[in-house]
């Protein structure tokens, strides 16, 4: 037995070894096995094997010390948990033996978690749940959850849009009080607010959309002068009815956006408010924010200036009626028309037609990418998939939407405080692969600076037409950073242009609403409060979370939906490389799978410079753009990804052009 001395001795050694631990704070991160990572504050990873693992949950802040494990090889050992930043999630329940457990469907964590008794709330084996960490892992390994609801089982109706409202933390209902706020507004609130507008209620403004479309954001109007013409773009003003501060401006700024989900979309404001009272219907008194604006003959921009008006908008008007009117067919709608509003569409085509010339040459216009729409069925899963085509009435809005952006962006750029999109081109770590693609591929442009706007404009339109052994556009396409929110202006790279920003869809996007304010706040003084760098982060973070869940349904959705492909032969085109494998999109209904390189012949390459699948052996190549021919071989439920099966692909010669093979 220890005397008192020598269990002092070894209290005090204890103590000295805690003192000299070096301790690192940090992130964990997961992966698709039962290891993971910490991804340390000082900028490495830490490796956690799989009994540390069971401590932590997926984003934990936690401080980890380093153990060696063998010679040059250390893992991380669990120290103290900071944060723990998971408190919901959605899974399956089930029912193994006398426990009661959920199976997560967040990504990440990849274990059982125990429900006590009084935490299960009647839930069946099977049932989806929603579910919150009752008691964490981190002292023993062992998690607890708790159910807050049952959300149904699969195969339901819907099922698939309440799961991913749940995983992402979205909601259909809306607060009590933001009800309240909605409920309380009426025609008479329009009425309320006329006095100090201009009153444009009888110039043939119309607005164009899609039929189904009920928040109308925007409408147009055109008129010729000595120069060109002068364009008005009349955007909903959902400022004016909402109060800054209110509760919903603060559920607009909490949700950043609307969701276009297939079927349903989760509006950012009450339907009372964005399909109604501050939606441009036709043949009703609204209010606006007018930007007017001289577009010279040569598609430059002239003068402009920003009123707060009303309107009354002519006609609500289908993108089809409008292409069908500038190609000059003519059927009974057409001819129903009023002279005002179809000599006002004949200037706007005139204006986009002007607009869009002017972009080609100093600024970027990005390509007609296939879209495709999905029809759901009685079910809420696809029952069709149809191109979307984009005809001159898409492209019309676009350019008269793109210069009254421009015109908000000036104005911002003037004013002490602004909002903005900023996109900053090539991602920092792919210069150096994209100079080396260049040197390669297209030596007249590996001297071009495409850290600068100029030099970022010339690369892009220089490689359009650029016949190479790779199609350099697309590789370098692929490897742009993201577009990103700032309080200064700055470059908009993807676009070509200087300073760039949004005011064109309040009623969707909390940005757009936020610019409003801006504006209004600048010219007549009206009240706002501004965003703070926090604020503009959570708002970012919001964003990323809506397109999130919103590719996740329907990637869901798609892959359901792929089962119905059969074994027949389908025509694609490699749309993106990765060192597995690559994914092909089908020509017929845009639906993307994966192949992977295990199940082809042989071992493959990856090249980082020109995103290639190189044989090792015989040099068989798979590139981005390249024509192929695959069959439906399944569906990966954990990921729902669609993976394919390679039937014929198009040869590409390490020299010269492609050559077709059968």
């Amino acid at each position: 037995m220890l005397n008192a001395d020598a269990l002092s001795q070894l209290r005090q050694l204890k103590s000295d070894i805690e003192e000299n631990k070096v301790v690192y704070p940090g992130t964990v991160k997961a992966t698709n096995g039962r290891f993971g990572f910490v991804a340390l504050d000082e900028g490495r990873d830490v490796f956690l094997p799989p009994e540390e693992m069971q401590k932590v949950l997926p984003g934990d802040r936690v401080n980890v010390t380093e153990q060696e494990v063998e010679k040059g090889k250390t893992q991380g050992v669990v120290e103290e948990l900071l944060e723990s930043r998971l408190t919901t999630f959605v899974g399956r329940y089930l029912v193994k033996g006398k426990g009661h457990f959920v199976v997560p469907e967040t990504p990440g964590i990849n274990r059982w978690i125990f429900i006590p008794p009084k935490e299960r709330m009647n839930a069946e084996p099977d049932d989806y749940i929603y579910c919150k960490i009752h008691k964490h892992p981190i002292k023993d390994g062992k998690g607890q959850a708790r159910i807050l609801r049952v959300i149904g089982k699969a195969g339901e109706p819907g099922i698939e849009r309440s799961l991913t409202l749940a995983t992402f933390d979205l909601t259909d209902a809306w607060p009590e009080k933001v009800q309240a706020q909605a409920d309380s507004l009426n025609e008479e609130a329009i009425e309320a607010r006329e006095a100090d507008r201009q009153d444009r209620t009888t110039q043939p403004y119309v607005t164009i959309d899609s039929p189904g479309t009920q928040d109308m954001d925007d409408a147009l109007l055109a008129e010729p002068n000595a120069t060109g013409w002068t364009l008005s773009i009349a955007i909903a003003d959902p400022t004016s009815l909402i109060e800054p501060g209110s509760p919903a401006e603060q559920e607009a700024f909490k949700r950043a956006t609307a969701i276009y989900f297939p079927g349903e979309p989760l509006p950012m404001l009450p339907d009372s408010l964005s399909t109604r009272l501050c939606s441009l219907m036709p043949e009703v008194k609204r209010l606006a924010l007018v930007c007017d604006l001289q577009v010279n003959n040569d598609g430059s921009l002239g003068d402009y200036s920003f009123h707060q008006a009303v309107i009354r908008s002519q006609r609500k008007l289908s993108y089809d009626l409008v292409s069908n009117l500038i190609e000059g067919r003519e059927d009974e709608d057409i001819k129903a028309l009023p002279d005002a509003v179809a000599n006002s569409l004949d200037q706007l085509h005139q204006v986009a037609t002007a607009l869009r010339k002017w972009r080609s040459e100093h600024a970027l216009l990005s390509g007609d990418r296939p879209e495709f729409r999905l029809r759901l069925d009685e079910n809420k899963r696809i029952r069709q998939i149809e191109p979307s085509v984009q005809n001159e009435a898409h492209r019309l809005v676009e350019e008269c939407m793109v210069a009254a952006n421009r015109c908000a962006a000036d104005f911002l750029t003037r004013q002490a405080s602004g909002l903005f999109i900023q996109h900053p081109g090539l991602r920092d770590d792919r210069i150096d692969n994209i100079r080396a693609l260049l040197e390669s591929h297209a030596p007249h442009l590996s001297d071009v600076d495409a850290n600068s706007a100029d030099g970022f404009r010339q690369l892009m339109k220089h490689t359009e037409q650029l016949e190479a052994e790779v199609p350099v556009k697309a590789i370098i396409s692929r490897q742009l950073a993201r577009a990103e929110l700032g309080f200064k202006a700055g470059p908009h790279q993807g676009m070509g242009l200087d300073a760039y920003t949004t005011f064109t869809s309040p009623l969707r996007k909390f940005s757009d609403f936020y610019v409003h304010r801006l504006i209004k706040s600048a010219l007549w003084d009206t009240p706002m409060t501004a965003l703070t760098e926090d604020q503009l982060e959570s708002l970012q973070q919001a964003q990323i979370r809506a397109r999130q869940a919103a590719n996740s349904l329907e990637a869901w959705l798609k892959s359901d939906f792929a089962r119905t492909l059969g074994d027949e032969t389908l025509n694609g085109i490699i749309s993106r490389t990765v060192p597995a494998g690559f994914f092909v999109r089908l020509d017929a209904n845009g639906l993307e799978g994966f192949v992977s390189c295990k199940d082809l012949e042989g071992k493959y390459g990856f090249d980082p410079v020109t995103l290639r699948l190189i044989h090792n052996k015989n040099g068989r190549i798979f590139q981005i753009e390249q024509s192929v021919k695959v069959r439906f071989a399944g569906v990966d439920e954990e990921r729902r990804q669609i993976n394919f099966e390679l039937v014929e692909a198009e040869e590409i010669q390490a020299t010269g052009k492609p050559a077709s093979t059968g």
